[in-house]
């Protein structure tokens, strides 16, 4: 595992973490990897310092059990919104825009989007929010 940190068009700095470096490379080319705070696809790594483990005789940080505790989060996380809100799948963008414009009732809804369609929304005002959504299982 390693950990990029990134950058948006926007500026906004966050860290992610990626299997290898060919990873993020895959994901980067496809369009796949989302600022959390304005949902930009236009994402690059930001210049980063190397994390140095200091001191004799300490272990290195187990990365891996890290990697485990942000799985559990995101597990969990994806847990509240499929218990708390509307599944409307590939309709989300069209569904978010009535909500937004009082043309359905006010309601927490999520589905798919592509990024220009996340974009696209962000434009018009629409208050949405790509998450990563992990996959059940191991």
């Amino acid at each position: 595992m390693i950990l990029f940190e990134l950058r948006c068009a926007g500026q906004h700095h966050f860290e992610a973490w990626f299997k290898d470096g060919a990873a993020y490379d895959a994901q980067a080319a496809a369009g796949e990897i989302a600022c959390p705070v304005c949902g930009d696809c236009g994402v690059g790594k930001a210049p980063m310092a190397p994390r140095l483990v200091k001191g004799r005789g300490g272990d290195a940080p187990d990365v891996q059990a890290g990697a485990g505790e942000v799985r559990k989060a995101l597990l969990a996380l994806k847990k509240k919104v499929q218990e708390n809100c509307d599944y409307v799948g590939e309709r989300f963008p069209e569904e978010a825009r009535k909500i937004h414009y009082g043309d359905s009732e006010a309601r927490a809804i999520y589905g798919e989007a592509s990024p220009e369609e996340a974009r696209d929304l962000a434009d018009e005002g629409v208050s949405v929010q790509r998450l990563p959504w992990v996959a059940d299982g191991n």
